[in-house]
């Protein structure tokens, strides 16, 4: 059973979702939130398996909730809700530990996959919406030049992949970058789910990331990652 907290500053779309969700056998909500503040209050209280967060809220935003989430419970896991015109503060949120997002008028098949690919260790990154969003993070990076590698809103990743990855991490490291889980990422190189974790470790250790959102983030950076645009 996965135990998740609806976040959503409208009422509608919190018991929507609660409605929804509540359908799905392995789904249990076990709270609503209508920003960021009262998101981190429910889960201290529920300590969910996740929060589900929308990204635009009066107060306490979804960029802002992510951080305290992560920063209080960091083995509850934020999923990001969110709308075509948020590539900003999706790169943010992500920014701030958030394992993917995902969009508001997705059907609610996909949303429950989503939910349950990030449960399982995946990361969440719509094709079509993340090119946009690491577009966002090219004009950061160029358009503040020096200033970049000290801005608080951005990424610190290694600026060169280092020596050392083998072929089969640079592989996985790919694959990152789309948001495969662990299991979509086993079987499509066909082999274990195991050894695609321990992949993932050792390439989250030697390029000295935080998680897998930044090494899929890393991917995309450093062109490992392609999408078409």
């Amino acid at each position: 059973m996965i135990r998740i907290i609806i976040t959503d500053d409208q009422q509608l779309m919190r018991d929507g979702l609660k409605t929804i969700l509540s359908l799905t056998k392995e789904i249990e909500v076990v709270g609503t939130a209508s920003n960021g503040a009262e998101a981190l209050e429910a889960a201290k209280r529920e300590k969910p398996d996740l929060v589900l967060m929308d990204i635009r809220m009066p107060g306490v935003d979804g960029v802002e909730g992510t951080r305290l989430i992560r920063e209080h419970l960091p083995e509850t896991k934020v999923l990001i809700l969110t709308t075509f015109n948020d590539s900003d503060l999706i790169f943010d949120a992500l920014n701030e530990g958030a394992s993917g997002y995902l969009l508001k008028d997705m059907p609610a098949e996909m949303i429950v996959q989503a939910i349950m690919t990030v449960q399982a260790g995946g990361v969440v990154l719509p094709p079509d919406l993340t090119a946009q969003v690491f577009a966002e993070l090219k004009r950061r990076t160029e358009g503040q030049g020096e200033a970049a590698s000290s801005s608080a809103s951005l990424i610190s990743l290694p600026l060169q992949i280092p020596e050392g990855l083998t072929e089969r991490e640079m592989e996985v490291l790919k694959q990152l970058g789309y948001g495969l889980s662990n299991r979509e990422i086993g079987e499509l190189l066909f082999i274990s789910e195991g050894t695609v974790k321990n992949h993932v470790s050792n390439l989250i250790t030697k390029l000295g990331l935080r998680d897998r959102t930044q090494a899929a983030i890393f991917a995309v950076r450093h062109g490992i990652t392609t999408f078409d645009t």
